[in-house]
């Protein structure tokens, strides 16, 4: 499929949201670092700018060659994006005075500009940016403000070039989509012809020209991204895939089983591995959060080189990593700063002689959901919460042991049975407990107790990007904790997190 819309990406955390909600808008987009980008641009319909963690000041910032573009294409610049193209034309960019972080409202609109057609005064944006346009260059024309940015938006006259300061990707932005339709249909005119259905059929191509007759290993976990990995590769390779689900002793309650049963009559290939008790062996003493993300998967790859050397002639491990994990470790393609690292793309070792297929690398929960559902997936499947790949290895604060597992696990069980008693699982987009490394006193049949703290954590969102927490009932709240202090022997107290992302992430490791 010949790409519409190409996104440079300068290494911001957001970028791969762009080309989310360019696609939501059924425009297929393609992202490519700013240090590799084609000669000619024939191919695309409109380019987009990204953002950047560096100032255009920065001895060794992400730079391009704007003669190309401008003028033939258009352009929108996102913060470093209008940042670059302000300053190479003149424009005078300085550390902002009031660093404008977060929500913000935009006023003073240019009337009748298509780019903000059916977008109010008010509107909130979300700014994340430590250098301002404090001088335009005398040829661009600023079309919008905000509180404390003058400039937060411009275009170039006689071209069709337009430059934002803040994020409309990002779920708080409220008209960014808008605003992104606005610029990709009314003024480049890109046609909206891209679909779940023919993304699915353009996979499972891929796919079959990729593997041919080749064995493949999946590492089936039962969420979301593995089971619409599965059924990918399944249509474009039958019985060649082999699905391989390990119990790494730090699941959900009673989750292997379930999870097995899951797949009865998909026509999948399952086989369970039970290696608890080899997981909670290395991870014992050990409690560095990024530490315990490496045992867990070099353990993970470990089992996987054990288990594929069973089956004869396996060539491929196939695993269902998508754009945020891939995000959070590192860009895919530039330079985005390191958040943390995932188990699913830390690589794999050269003595596994297997190698990697990611069929969903390049799309976004939201996404995944979407081409599972066009794939006939069930419903109670593609709805399932996203757990993390390392499991309550990264719920559990601080180093792990059985008894704490067992813990957390009936807590957690607790939380999410009352969520879907309560028909509120639907309504939360991820929710788990966190075991902390705390103990508070407390009081249990006229007896002093000094016991573990947990953590409930309950988000909305629809990216694993940004996330907001939800508002969940006091009277459900008060079920909740009264249930886990009740039933769960060890803890004496419940507390609700009520922090977003960003600043906070959604794990609490």
């Amino acid at each position: 499929m010949t790409p519409s819309v190409l996104i440079v990406d300068f290494g911001s955390q957001y970028t791969q949201l762009i080309a989310r909600k360019v696609r939501e808008l059924n425009i297929f987009s393609e992202i490519l670092p700013f240090n590799a980008l084609p000669k000619k641009f024939s191919n695309y319909q409109a380019i987009i700018l990204s953002g950047s963690p560096y100032s255009v000041y920065y001895e060794k910032a992400p730079q391009i060659d704007l003669d190309l573009i401008r003028g033939k294409i258009p352009v929108l610049g996102v913060c470093y994006g209008a940042q670059y193209m302000a300053y190479l034309e003149g424009g005078k960019i300085e550390p902002s005075k009031v660093r404008e972080f977060g929500r913000a409202h935009l006023k003073n609109i240019a009337q009748g500009d298509l780019l903000f057609d059916g977008i109010a005064n008010g509107s909130q944006v979300w700014m994340s940016h430590g250098d301002t346009i404090m001088e335009l260059p005398n040829t661009f024309e600023c079309i919008a403000s905000t509180e404390e940015v003058i400039y937060a938006a411009f275009k170039i006259p006689n071209e069709v070039t337009y430059a934002i300061q803040f994020h409309p990707e990002v779920y708080h932005s409220t008209d960014g989509q808008r605003l992104l339709d606005n610029f990709l249909s009314k003024i480049a005119n890109v046609r909206k012809e891209w679909t779940s259905s023919a993304l699915a059929h353009e996979i499972i191509d891929n796919l079959k020209k990729q593997l041919g007759n080749d064995k493949v290993v999946l590492g089936l976990s039962g969420g979301v991204d593995s089971t619409v990995a599965a059924v990918l590769l399944h249509k474009a390779i039958g019985n060649n895939l082999h699905c391989i689900f390990v119990n790494n002793g730090l699941l959900r309650l009673d989750e292997f089983d379930t999870v097995i049963q899951q797949y009865e009559g998909m026509g999948l290939q399952v086989h369970g591995v039970d290696a608890s008790a080899r997981f909670l062996k290395s991870l014992k003493g050990f409690s560095e959060p990024e530490v315990k993300r490496k045992i867990i998967g070099k353990e993970f790859i470990a089992v996987f080189d054990e288990e594929a050397h069973k089956i004869k002639e396996v060539k491929w491990l196939a695993q269902g990593t998508i754009y945020s994990d891939v995000i959070e470790s590192a860009s895919v393609d530039g330079p985005a700063a390191t958040i943390k690292s995932h188990h699913n793309v830390g690589g794999l070792p050269d003595k596994m002689n297997l190698k990697i297929v990611e069929p969903l690398r390049s799309l976004f929960k939201d996404e995944v959901r979407r081409l599972g559902k066009s794939l006939g997936i069930k419903k109670e499947l593609l709805q399932k919460h996203p757990f993390p790949g390392p499991g309550l290895g990264i719920r559990i604060l601080g180093d792990i042991t059985a008894e704490k597992v067992t813990l957390l696990q009936k807590a957690d069980a607790i939380f999410i049975n009352t969520l879907k008693k309560w028909d509120l699982y639907d309504v939360v987009w991820q929710a788990g407990v966190m075991l902390l490394p705390v103990q508070s006193v407390g009081v249990m049949g006229d007896e002093r107790t000094y016991e573990q703290v947990v953590a409930l954590r309950a988000v909305s969102s629809t990216d694993a990007m940004t996330a907001d927490w939800v508002d969940l009932p006091y009277k459900f709240l008060q079920e909740v904790s009264n249930k886990i202090i009740n039933n769960v022997k060890g803890v004496n107290r419940v507390v609700y997190d009520i922090s977003s992302k960003p600043p906070a992430t959604i794990e609490w490791e």
